[in-house]
């Protein structure tokens, strides 16, 4: 079985949002991108993953994705990019997964401080 995977599993190729209201900003900075990337597996380890082709593919990304956040080369919004989910569906993924958030105590501070300014300017 040869299976192709695409890093956009669900969703479109490619994405271009429409900013005509911030001409300014050059299109690279708004558009993107996706690799290819061609797969070759033993159909007998392929078909652990699924019968079809798409189904292969789609849980060799989720794989990938769930490994590459739990190594943080991820992050959460990249994670939804990946699979075509929004943030909170991102979430609700990784955690029927048993994948831990990556939040440590120093985001918590950081999330604390930025709090605290923004209430302080009320």
């Amino acid at each position: 079985m040869r299976s192709t995977v695409s890093t956009t599993a669900a969703g479109p190729a490619s994405r271009t949002m429409d900013f005509r209201c911030l001409p300014q900003w050059p299109a690279s900075w708004y558009t993107t991108d996706t690799m290819q990337v061609t797969v070759e597996l033993p159909d007998q380890v392929a078909r652990q993953w699924g019968e079809t082709p798409d189904a292969v593919g789609r849980h060799v990304v989720e794989d990938a994705t769930i490994e590459g956040y739990r190594a943080g080369r991820l992050s959460h919004r990249q994670v939804g990019e990946m699979l075509g989910l929004d943030y909170w569906q991102a979430g609700d993924f990784l955690k029927a997964r048993g994948v831990p958030l990556n939040y440590s105590a120093a985001d918590l501070e950081a999330d604390h401080a930025t709090l605290a300014k923004i209430l302080t300017r009320s």
